[in-house]
């Protein structure tokens, strides 16, 4: 997946966190960004690639966005590779 096409899954992500009843607000704690922090790095590319490690935490959560975007489940975890970080191995 190209870099750019990830970045766009990502936002889209994030624009369904933040469409998600109290699910921003886990987002925000568990990033430690404030609406403030989100709004200036939302096109940032490590920004969105913690977006990606948020969603990815829970299965509930891919299935809800990848249903709801009309995409196939591991989308995510390619848009992931193709971001920064993406590339370091998994230990788990």
């Amino acid at each position: 997946m190209q870099t750019e096409a990830a970045e766009t899954i990502a936002a889209r992500a994030l624009g369904w966190i933040a469409a998600q009843d109290g699910l921003l607000e886990i987002f925000q704690g568990a990033s430690g960004a404030g609406l403030d922090d989100i709004k200036a790095q939302a096109t940032s590319p490590e920004f969105l690639a913690a977006v990606l490690d948020f969603l990815l935490m829970d299965d509930a959560w891919v299935t809800g966005f990848c249903e709801a975007a009309a995409l196939p489940y591991e989308t995510l975890l390619r848009a992931r590779a193709a971001l920064p970080g993406g590339d370091l191995p998994h230990w788990t």
